[in-house]
């Protein structure tokens, strides 16, 4: 059996060769005017080519370093096998930004042992960056720079925080009373950035993140990069974020702590 440290320079391997091999795709059809599908009747829930090709890419990688593990992912049907390790993919996290020509949606990658997420990335092509969380430190990767350690801020209190959340129509009812009573709190609140918004909080430049409905894929890959940067990260409830659902990521465990007071179930 290969060592610990020596896995875990494996796993490191496969997270950047599977942002490569995605980037490959996804880089050349960004802002191209590229075909738009619907996988909603009713509504609008798009994807494109990028999302479907840039999966089978990370596929194959992961498939090549650690055949015997699962693989869950967004856009094509689970490989379940008997391993105790999966790796969760979104090919691209923030599909609608994607399409708008934004550059803040990210591919995610993540890698859990027995539901517990231990390794992530989270890459964007066309700025260059690539998130890392693993061996326990969270790091920005641009190619022909160095390394840079991430840290979340130290933030305390909701009246000096910076909050992200997708979009705050997406809560409703008791939910959105709550909401609106954090966002009155804190000291500025802005919208969009999907995965990106747990990047900026990992690298210290925002304080808290809000979210909810948020599947597997969505946030498992960002959790290592958040808690080896500092920072802490649960559902409303204070349970594991592993699985996703509704999610309170913070710079400080005093600030998720007042996050969670407000947003928590009641």
């Amino acid at each position: 059996m290969l060592t610990r440290n020596l896995q875990l320079e494996k796993v490191r391997a496969t997270l950047l060769e599977a942002a490569r091999a995605a980037e490959n795709i996804t880089l050349p059809i960004f802002r191209s005017g590229s075909a738009v599908d619907n996988k909603e009747d009713g509504g609008f829930d798009p994807v494109t080519r990028a999302d479907k090709d840039a999966e089978l890419a990370i596929r194959e990688v992961v498939e090549n370093n650690f055949p015997e593990h699962n693989i869950i992912g967004e856009e094509h049907d689970n490989k379940v096998t008997d391993s105790d390790f999966s790796w969760i993919i979104d090919p691209i996290d923030g599909t609608r930004a994607f399409i708008s020509g934004l550059p803040v949606w990210g591919t995610l990658i993540g890698l859990a042992y027995q539901g517990k997420t231990i390794a992530g990335l989270m890459s964007q092509p066309f700025t260059g960056e690539i998130y890392l969380g693993v061996e326990g430190a969270a790091t920005l990767l641009r190619a022909g720079e160095k390394d840079v350690c991430l840290s979340v801020s130290k933030v305390r209190t909701l009246e000096k925080a910076t909050l992200f959340t997708t979009s705050p129509k997406l809560f409703a009812g008791q939910q959105g009373e709550d909401f609106t009573r954090l966002e009155n709190r804190v000291r500025l609140s802005r919208y969009g950035c999907d995965c990106y918004a747990y990047c900026l909080l990992a690298a210290g430049h925002i304080d808290l993140v809000v979210e909810n409905k948020l599947n597997i894929y969505d946030i498992a890959a960002l959790i290592p990069i958040i808690e080896y940067g500092g920072g802490k990260v649960t559902t409303f409830e204070g349970g594991a974020p592993d699985g996703g659902g509704d999610i309170v990521a913070a710079a400080t465990p005093e600030l998720h702590r007042q996050a969670l007071e407000i947003m928590g179930s009641k």
